[in-house]
């Protein structure tokens, strides 16, 4: 009887199965697990930024202060995690009836899987923001007070700006301003954050002179920087490609436009140094490509080659003029942060509106990056600027002046990450409970 049931069976199996429904379900299925890997793969990459963001700062930095510069880069991630799911999160994705903050998918614990392959993507994007506030403040400011505000950065001032401007409903995102990885949304936020900061906090020791001329504080390993360089390169292609969110033809127009602007940012750093009469600097150099890589994370899928090209080059070059502005303003920002981050973030998001494929040079587009790229500075900066005042009110921002003097990696940690130089005089844990009572 099995025998004769059998080939019925097979052709009720192969009918079943070849059938359209169960065809169109295999091919969501697999969709949704090629996006789901795909997203997954470019947050992974997304985190060895952070990586890179420790080598650069920490080279930039002199070897006292090395302890610290990654400590801050390590807690912050930590930090920043546990805050942007607890709060960040459901203000920047839950339901935004108002258009300003969202208003569920807090500490999200029951959703489907989707969901969480968004938030673990999300998080390192919040870490991003985060940390880019860590270089321009290095080397004078108090521990505790920098965990403090980026507090309060992952928990509100980024998410509430990112639900503007990525949340279906937010305001800005109804109006169709344009930022597709976060050249505002993520690296101008944390630009203007480095701006309020610096401008608290004041210059180190020693770097400007009594007439205000600059005075140079080169850090302490040429080769952290380089190496920071190319891990961020890296991370990039996940952080432009990640967010299409999808597996799909596009991703090799914005993985190209990503390399192109980043190569373009380095060559147009080496250019207006030439035309400055500046040294052609390593660092100068590597921010220069960072600068580029900044800019076209707005508009690196909605524009064609060329202009991703001409948008690195301009970013990079306003890397290098944005530094010698900063100096001028007698504003120290150790690694560039406020230049690269803040100042090309906004050339980034005006560039996607004016060279956006099929609708270039568009002022009704241009007016809403425009006004997009000034609520951001509006919040942030603001937002940023009392918050680290009240820090420095009740905590303290800055160290002592013998604290900078000594570094912050035995003042402010107990340890060093060069033990071997100078031992036996004030590099030693044991010289930390005299140095915390001056």
């Amino acid at each position: 009887m099995l025998k004769i049931a059998k080939p019925f069976l097979l052709i009720l199996a192969g009918i079943i199965f070849l059938s359209p429904a169960t065809v169109m379900a295999t091919d969501a299925m697999q969709t949704e697990l090629m996006n789901t890997l795909w997203v997954v793969i470019a947050g992974a990459m997304v985190f060895l930024m952070q990586a890179g963001f420790a080598m650069l700062e920490t080279g930039m930095v002199r070897a006292k202060n090395a302890v610290n510069v990654m400590m801050k880069n390590y807690i912050d991630l930590c930090v920043g995690t546990l805050l942007f799911w607890l709060v960040g999160y459901g203000l920047m994705f839950g339901d935004n009836p108002s258009g300003f903050y969202g208003t569920s998918l807090f500490g999200l614990s029951s959703a489907p899987h989707w969901d969480y392959t968004l938030i673990f993507f999300q998080i390192m994007f919040a870490a991003t923001a985060a940390t880019i506030v860590s270089g321009a403040m290095a080397e004078r400011t108090n521990y505790i007070a920098y965990l403090i505000g980026t507090c309060g950065i992952t928990a509100i001032i980024y998410p509430v700006f990112g639900s503007w401007a990525w949340n279906e409903h937010g305001w800005l995102k109804q109006m169709g301003f344009i930022d597709f990885a976060g050249s505002t949304v993520v690296h101008s936020v944390g630009g203007w954050c480095a701006l309020a900061a610096v401008i608290l906090l004041g210059p180190r020791l020693g770097r400007f002179g009594d007439k205000g001329e600059a005075r140079q504080v080169p850090g302490h390993n040429l080769s952290f920087i380089a190496i920071g360089g190319f891990l961020l390169w890296f991370g990039w292609f996940g952080f432009n490609g990640g967010s299409t969110l999808a597996v799909g033809t596009d991703l090799g127009h914005i993985l190209l436009n990503t390399h192109m602007a980043g190569a373009a940012g380095a060559v147009g750093a080496m250019l207006v140094c030439f035309a400055t009469r500046q040294p052609a600097l390593l660092t100068g150099t590597v921010n220069g490509s960072i600068a580029g890589l900044v800019a076209i994370t707005a508009g690196c899928a909605s524009m064609q080659v060329p202009y991703a090209i001409l948008t690195g080059a301009i970013g990079g070059g306003l890397s290098v003029l944005g530094t010698i502005w900063l100096e001028k303003m007698r504003l120290d920002d150790v690694v560039g942060a406020v230049s690269v981050h803040g100042i090309c973030g906004v050339w980034g998001t005006l560039a996607a509106g004016l060279f956006l494929t099929g609708n270039m040079y568009d002022a009704h587009q241009v007016l809403v990056q425009l006004a997009g790229i000034g609520a951001a500075f509006a919040w942030v900066f603001f937002s940023a600027l009392i918050m680290y005042y009240a820090i420095s009110r009740v905590f303290g921002l800055r160290v002592s002046t013998m604290h900078e003097q000594r570094g912050l990696d035995i003042t402010e940690h107990g340890e060093i990450g060069y033990p071997e130089f100078g031992k036996d005089v004030v590099y030693s844990s044991e010289s930390l409970k005299g140095l915390s009572k001056i």
